[in-house]
Order: structure tokens, then C-alpha cells, then sequence
């Protein structure tokens, strides 16, 4: 028999799997929800002396509650902040566990706080002051009703949920957040599912995608014991789709679940290393610094096309973004059409560097403006993807010499489980700054629906404030649709989109 071993995120209690373990216990298995120490009204405690130590102990002890004898298999499950908890007590008591679920959270490292995981990035900011400052025995205080998005999306929650969740959530202790979690490696061994879920932002295809980048650090998920499931709803699946997550719970139990393909050699080239899908002429690159330049042959000074690539795109990836056949095929088709184009690479490592990406970007298009074969006055930007964000300083402030700006299936708010509700990277926001300045926006039509909502507000924005905005649809477009989708669909969209840009830089 499974016994589920739940364990709730941020200040919640085990309030919030009683429906989950319920579809749990009528298929046959057992669940016991972990009341944690000084969150939950079943273990109060002064929160002074409550530190993600105890939350662990209060694992442990679960684990150890059950009866070992009868030949269980042990299923913890950590959503959110629990599971630092979960991972700790697994790590102490491997020979117990069948299996560790992360649910819709980050995976935790030896030695790192949970406060590395708080997804609202100027909240993390301002907490880790205080721990710095020795503040350490203080709480956060709970979300109001309205606040529970900065802590991830509530997609799928009913209100009435959503106003109990409220009303039954506990100040969480600094000290869960602040004490970093110490691992001997033993958890390693057990198996692993990872259950996603998308309206919050994590899809199965873009955790592919990092692995195919090629970062080291990531093998660790292709490896046989580990799976994943994903789940159309927000961070809250518990409340808001119960059963579903029950099921996927099972199956995880019984080591079902999609596994990755490694990254290598015998694996097939990934999305971002196919061939471009048009034939353009073969041409040398001149690398300056952190850009490549690819120059067409006679007098110039000439317009320049500048390719953003998106991201976060991890440190260790090899090749970099200014050598995916993409991003390479596009300078050199801007190229043919009698432009400068260029590729550059920039820091976007992780959801927290779109400050440092932008000042590369920056830095990238001053260093091409200076060069002698560019027409510094008629540049053009075209951003992909994750560098949709990094539109919002040229929408806000467009420079003169700044004639054309487009994007392809772009990114154009931040996703709920990015933290950035209070940042400046919000394109919609600055597309009423952006004057007569034309832009040239690819559109997926078969986007992923988070990131579609995110163009539909744009778009929406950008009507409402008589923006030159236009258009250039894929209607059966997948996101990176040039080297994923059949040719003879993205041709024309990207030939029409390439017409627009060079005619504004040459009109």
C-alpha cells in the first residue's frame, strides 16, 4: 500500500490537502497531511524557536509514525516552500521513501535557504536584508485576498477557496525561510516526479528546453527515476483541481510519468539547433567582444538589425545563443536584404537577470552603432521569446536613431511564478510611450496560453493607444515555430516580417 506523506508550501496549514487526500484514501491508499510546527493550529509554537529544522522534524516524525513492518511505500509530496522540509527529512530517512514529489516548486540545493525560493523578487530582496541585519525571529505576514499572486498564479481557485485559504493562513517564521538546508546527499537516491503546473508558468516542453541547452547541471533530470506530469492550472492544484492531482499523485506513485531526453551527442538536435528554414547566403561573422557581425559586401555605412535572443538561458550552455542556427540564419537573411546583422549574447541566467541582460543589450547596440560599416542613426531590435520583456526600456525611451522594433513570439509580461509583479519589464505598460516608433510583432497562433495572454494585453494595449503596431500572424505557430513547425508555414510570415523591418530602416 502507498502512503502519501503531504506537506503544505508557505503559510498553510493541513487545511489544504483535505480534498486531495480524500481522492487519495477512496483509491485505496493512505495520506496523512503534516501539520507544520507554528503554521498550523493543530502544532502552535512560539515562532522564535521555529526554524525550517523544525519543519523537517515535524517530517521525520510522520515518516516514522508509520508502521514499517507492514511494507508501505512512502510518497512525500513538498508543494512550495514544504518541500525543503520534505527533502530533508527524506535525505535522513532515504531507506523509507519510495518517492519524492515536488509540486509545483523550484529544486532546492545543500546549504541554500529557503528564502532562495520566495518568487516575488523585491520581496526575497528586502528579507534578505533583514537577515543580514539579524532580523530572525520575526514572521511574514499572510497574503490578503488579493495578494496571494505574488506568491504564485490562483488560476483555477474558486473564490471561496481562495477566501478560506485566506482566512486560515498563519504568519510564516523567518526562521523557515532563513535556515539554509543541510543534506548529506542520501536523498539522492530516491526516485523523483516533478508535477508542474503551467498557468503558473512551468511547462514539461521548457524544462526540455533548458536541458537541451546543454548545462551539465541539469543531466540530473533525464536520469531513469525521474519523471514529471504537468497540470493546467495555477500553483494551488490542491484547491483548485483535487482529483487531478490525486490522480497524477498515483501515477506518480506507481513511477509513471513523461522522463526527458538527455542532452548529447546520440540524442536528436533540439528545437534551438535545427537548420533555419530559409536558404540564405553563407557569410563570415565578425565578432566584436559579445556580438557577432555579419557584414554585406560593398560601401556602407549600412542599417543594422540586431537579434535578441530570449532565455533565461543557462551559464553553461553550449553552443550560446549567438551561434543557434536561428539567430545566426536571421543576421545573415538581414543580411541579403543589404542590413548589418548581429547576434549577441547576454546574461539572462535566470528570471532574476533581466536588469543585467538589459544593460548588455544596451551596451551590445553602442558598440555596433560606433562601428564604421553601420549607420548609426537607422537600427533596428528584434527580441525572442523570454527577451520580450527586455522591449519595455525601448518602448519606454526610443531613441531616434531607433526606427524599428519587432519580436517573435514574444514573451510580453512577466509569468506568475516569475516574481516580478514589481518590476519595470512590463512592455504593455510602456507601449503608450512609444510614439511613432513601428513594431513588428510574430504571433504564434498555437502559443502557450499564459504567454498568449501576455500578447493579447499587449496587443490590447497597444490598440488602445493608436500604437504602430503590426501584426505578422502563424496561425498553426508553436512558440520557436522557425525550427519546429513544417516551412511552408513560417516562410511567409518571417519573409513579411523581414520586408517591414528593413523597409522602416531604409524609408
Amino acid at each position: 500500500m502507498q502512503v502519501f506523506i503531504l506537506v503544505p508550501g508557505v503559510f498553510t496549514g493541513a487545511h489544504v490537502w483535505q480534498e486531495t487526500a480524500e481522492r487519495l484514501v477512496a483509491a485505496g491508499s493512505a495520506a496523512h497531511a503534516v501539520p507544520l510546527t507554528g503554521l498550523d493550529p493543530a502544532r502552535p509554537a512560539t515562532w522564535a524557536h521555529v526554524g525550517l529544522e523544525t519543519h523537517i522534524e515535524d517530517v521525520i516524525a510522520a515518516i516514522d509514525a508509520v508502521d514499517a513492518t507492514s511494507g508501505p511505500e512512502i510518497v512525500l509530496v513538498g508543494h512550495d516552500y514544504g518541500i525543503h522540509p520534505v527533502l530533508g527529512a527524506a535525505d535522513r530517512r532515504a531507506e523509507r521513501v519510495a518517492r519524492v514529489v515536488y509540486l509545483d516548486c523550484g529544486m532546492p540545493q545543500n546549504g541554500v535557504p529557503p528564502l532562495a525560493a520566495v518568487p516575488d523578487q523585491a520581496l526575497r530582496a528586502q528579507l534578505a536584508e533583514r537577515a543580514e541585519a539579524g532580523e530572525r525571529e520575526g514572521v511574514l505576514t499572510p497574503p490578503g485576498l488579493d495578494e496571494w499572486g505574488r506568491w504564485g498564479s490562483t488560476a483555477g481557485v474558486g473564490e471561496a477557496a481562495l477566501e478560506r485559504l485566506t482566512a486560515l493562513a498563519a504568519p510564516q517564521p523567518l526562521g523557515t525561510l532563513f535556515q539554509p538546508l543541510r543534506l548529506t546527499g542520501a536523498v539522492a537516491a530516491v526516485p523523483v516526479t516533478g508535477v508542474l503546473c503551467a498557468r503558473n508558468g512551468a511547462r514539461i516542453d521548457l524544462v526540455q528546453r533548458l536541458v537541451d541547452f546543454g548545462d551539465p547541471a541539469l543531466a540530473v533530470l533525464t536520469e531513469p527515476q525521474v519523471t514529471f506530469f504537468e497540470l493546467p492550472t495555477g500553483h494551488w492544484p490542491m484547491l483548485s483541481c483535487p482529483d487531478a492531482l490525486a490522480e497524477v499523485l498515483l501515477r506518480a506513485a506507481a513511477g509513471e510519468g513523461h522522463r526527458l531526453r538527455p542532452a548529447g551527442d546520440d540524442a536528436p538536435a533540439p528545437a534551438h539547433l535545427r537548420p533555419f528554414p530559409l536558404d540564405v547566403p553563407e557569410l563570415p561573422r565578425d565578432r566584436q567582444g559579445h556580438v557577432d557581425l555579419y557584414v554585406p559586401a560593398g560601401d556602407g555605412p549600412r542599417p543594422a538589425v540586431v537579434f535578441v535572443h530570449g532565455g533565461p538561458v543557462p551559464a553553461g550552455a553550449r553552443p550560446r545563443p549567438r551561434e543557434w542556427p536561428t539567430l545566426v540564419g536571421y543576421a545573415r537573411f538581414a543580411a541579403a536584404e543589404g542590413m548589418v546583422g548581429v547576434t549577441l549574447d547576454h546574461r539572462l541566467h535566470d528570471i532574476a537577470d533581466y536588469d543585467i541582460a538589459a544593460a548588455d543589450i544596451a551596451a551590445a547596440v553602442e558598440l555596433v552603432r560606433a562601428d564604421a560599416r553601420v549607420d548609426s542613426d537607422r537600427i533596428a531590435l528584434w527580441f525572442f521569446s523570454g527577451g520580450g520583456l527586455l522591449t519595455t526600456d525601448w518602448l519606454a525611451r526610443p531613441p531616434a536613431w531607433l526606427r524599428c522594433l519587432a519580436a517573435s513570439y514574444p514573451i510580453l509580461a512577466p509569468l506568475p511564478a516569475w516574481g516580478m509583479a514589481g518590476s519595470r519589464f512590463h512592455p504593455a505598460r510602456a507601449v503608450d510611450q512609444a510614439g511613432p516608433l513601428p513594431v513588428v510583432l510574430l504571433r504564434a497562433g498555437r502559443e502557450a496560453p499564459e504567454i498568449a495572454a501576455t500578447v493579447d494585453a499587449f496587443v490590447s494595449a497597444a490598440k488602445e493607444c493608436a500604437a504602430r503596431l503590426e501584426l505578422v500572424d502563424v496561425p498553426d505557430g508553436h512558440h520557436g515555430f522557425e525550427t519546429i513547425d513544417p516551412p511552408e508555414e513560417t516562410r511567409p510570415a518571417m519573409r513579411r516580417a523581414m520586408r517591414s523591418v528593413v523597409a522602416h530602416l531604409t524609408g
